[in-house]
């Protein structure tokens, strides 16, 4: 420990600025070369890369949409279709059926926890709309099967 009548040193990095810039430089080339692998997220114009994050992420973007993620442009409210969604839902569940064993842990994780998180979600929204929500049109309550919360 220092003497108490020391002070302490303090460094300055007058260069920091300058190393900031070439991280910043850096950074910007790998993710060219990962856009131009077919390793990159999507810009505009694009589409996203063909694997399993984006197959299960499109399919459960659906479910939500189907859910009241979709504002109707005419009413200005959400449009929810829950025999669309709990058909969309029951598709994950058909994956994740056809793909059990040959997952690796990380997938198989995130195809459980995302046929969770959208089975409560479709629970708790049929039971607004049944438990004194709008009637009528395309939010319906559901008719039995298929979700199993």
């Amino acid at each position: 420990m220092a003497d108490q009548g020391e002070t302490p040193k303090i460094q300055i990095d007058s260069d920091w600025k300058s190393q900031a810039q070439a991280e910043k430089e850096r950074l910007a080339s790998l993710e060219q070369e990962k856009a131009r692998a077919g390793g990159g997220e999507a810009g505009p114009g694009q589409l996203p890369p063909a694997n399993w994050d984006t197959l299960v992420g499109m399919m459960a973007t659906q479910a939500l949409l189907y859910m009241g993620g979709y504002v109707d442009p005419q009413t200005n409210r959400p449009m929810v279709d829950l025999d669309a969604a709990r058909h969309q839902i029951d598709l994950i569940g058909v994956l994740e059926a056809k793909t059990k064993g040959n997952l690796n842990e990380d997938e198989s994780k995130q195809l459980a926890a995302v046929l969770y998180e959208l089975r409560m979600q479709y629970v708790r929204i049929a039971q607004a709309i049944s438990g004194g929500g709008a009637g009528g049109g395309p939010g319906r309550a559901p008719r039995g099967g298929g979700i199993q919360p």
